[in-house]
């Protein structure tokens, strides 16, 4: 039996409430343990910025707990996460993307949870303290799958364009495998979901893709994309790309993997190699890359001479 975890942002009992648990109630059917949270029903403080998470877990003396949030909520949410073994993360979309207490979730994950920031911290802790270590939540280390569900009113697709592309960020720092994602449009035709039986067929094909994930016999297996559709992009199996001007080049916007664009016989093509395939920021070698950048800038930042006196002419700008 395993642990399903659905976090929702969505109006309490509204569409995303329900599509999740939907796909709870199958999960559960399937003999899971279940366990469903709604963040905005708690108190968590948005993230300021200031690095202490990121200083103390390169610097041995935290494992990236907050220190500007110490008493909020956060840790229900964070233990609700990394007990899980799936998670399925769903969200309303406001104007193209998911809800602003979705995007605070993301910000306080972040480097904190970063299974590479995270696991070099325990290789280099363990080789230095030896048993006697500080380690990081070994649950931080648990595979886990996870699904993403959008819901938005707009009758138009494209008005939930960004919708997806942001909610990898949920999944992307603790380095769990996306198996599927879905997008409600058009909600505002109908009062409620439940109403729309296609939809809540979906949410039942989302479950038995967990099911199947979580009953895998091998890694690759577990791992497998398994969303009715595949995008362009053969990591994250999304199509959101940053075109070069002027050249073939092309950039996968959640997956920061470079490919070149062409067309064959009409037809837009797209080639990613498999050395930038691996270098994805959804897996662990792009993770590492970026924790080997964040740690290198953070101890060889370039000082500004008397930035205290060259701040204070912009001090009461506009107050």
């Amino acid at each position: 039996m395993a642990k399903v975890t659905a976090i929702s942002f969505g109006r309490k009992m509204s569409n995303t409430d329900v599509m999740l648990k939907e796909i709870l109630r199958k999960c559960a059917e399937a003999g899971h343990d279940i366990c469903f949270i709604r963040p905005d029903d708690l108190n968590i403080g948005a993230c300021t910025g200031c690095c202490a998470c990121v200083a103390g877990i390169l610097s041995g003396r935290s494992n990236g707990e907050c220190v500007m949030h110490r008493d909020d909520d956060f840790h229900i949410v964070e233990d609700a996460y990394y007990s899980a073994d799936a998670l399925i993360i769903g969200s309303p979309v406001y104007e193209t993307s998911p809800s602003g207490t979705f995007k605070t979730f993301c910000d306080r994950m972040g480097p904190s949870h970063d299974i590479a920031f995270l696991t070099e911290a325990r290789k280099d802790r363990l080789a230095r303290d030896g048993e006697s270590a500080m380690l990081p939540d070994e649950r931080a280390f648990k595979p886990r799958v996870g699904c993403l569900v959008g819901v938005g009113g707009a009758r138009t697709e494209n008005w939930t364009i960004m919708t997806i592309p942001v909610m990898y960020e949920c999944m992307m720092s603790a380095g769990v495998d996306v198996i599927d994602t879905h997008v409600y449009y058009g909600a505002m035709n109908v009062q409620h979901v439940l109403g729309v039986p296609e939809q809540m067929a979906r949410m039942d094909e989302m479950a038995q893709h967990i099911i199947d994930a979580l009953a895998a016999e091998s890694d690759e297996e577990r791992r497998a994309w398994r969303g009715p559709s595949d995008g362009a992009c053969p990591v994250c199996h999304q199509s959101m790309f940053r075109v070069h001007q002027g050249s073939d080049l092309v950039e996968c916007a959640i997956c920061g993997i470079e490919g070149t664009v062409g067309i064959v016989d009409g037809k837009i093509t797209y080639r990613f190699t498999k050395e930038w395939q691996d270098r994805s920021r959804l897996k662990y070698a792009g993770k590492l890359e970026h924790r080997n950048e964040i740690a290198d800038g953070a101890m060889t930042q370039k000082k500004v001479p008397g930035l205290a006196e060259l701040k204070k002419p912009y001090l009461t700008v506009g107050e």
